[in-house]
């Protein structure tokens, strides 16, 4: 997994969430890119296979904590894509431990 360049253009809520906190994200997918249409954080990433995807905080009215566990949504093309980008943030959060 790593950041993107490539367009995110497509990608979509597909019912896919995670839960975590910002330190922790931050620690694994380096710093957000800063949202433009409501939300605070958010991340634009590739799978290990190249897949698009983002991980965001929708619908989060007041700023967060760093150390908060909230529900992050993860968009992508379709629902395969959405739990690649899940699982392989789930790993990299239980190598943080």
């Amino acid at each position: 997994m790593k950041k993107t360049d490539k367009s995110i253009f497509g990608t979509s809520f597909h019912f896919i969430t995670i839960i975590a906190s910002v330190e922790q994200l931050k620690k694994i997918l380096g710093e957000p890119f800063k949202g433009t249409d409501g939300d605070h954080y958010r991340w634009n990433m590739e799978t290990d296979d190249g897949n698009v995807f983002t991980i965001y905080d929708w619908a989060y009215i007041r700023p967060l904590e760093e150390t908060e566990m909230i529900e992050w949504h993860i968009g992508a093309s379709n629902e395969m894509n959405a739990l690649k980008g899940k699982l392989e943030i789930k790993t990299a959060i239980k190598k943080l431990v």
